[in-house]
C-alpha cells in the first residue's frame, strides 16, 4: 500500500464518519499542525521558529477574535 492510497483510505473513512465538513476541518487542522505547530517546537533555525511563532499567534488571535463574534463577546 502506497502513502497515497492509505491518505486516500483514511479520507475516505474520515469523510464517511465525520461528514464532508468534518473531513475538510480535520485536513485544515492537518495542514496548520504540520505547517506551523510542529516548525514552532522542532525548528533549530531562530528565524524559522520566531516566523512560525508569530503565524501561530496570529492565527490564534483571529480565532479568539471571531469566536467572540460567534458568542456576541465584544473583541478586545
Amino acid at each position: 500500500m502506497t502513502i497515497s492510497n492509505a491518505l486516500h483510505a483514511f479520507l475516505s473513512y474520515a469523510a464517511g464518519v465525520l461528514g464532508p465538513i468534518g473531513a475538510a476541518a480535520l485536513v485544515m487542522f492537518g495542514l496548520l499542525y504540520v505547517g506551523v505547530i510542529l516548525p514552532t517546537v522542532w525548528s533549530r533555525s531562530p528565524y524559522r521558529r520566531t516566523a512560525a511563532h508569530r503565524t501561530l499567534t496570529t492565527l490564534l488571535d483571529h480565532l479568539d477574535i471571531f469566536l467572540r463574534i460567534l458568542r456576541r463577546n465584544p473583541p478586545r
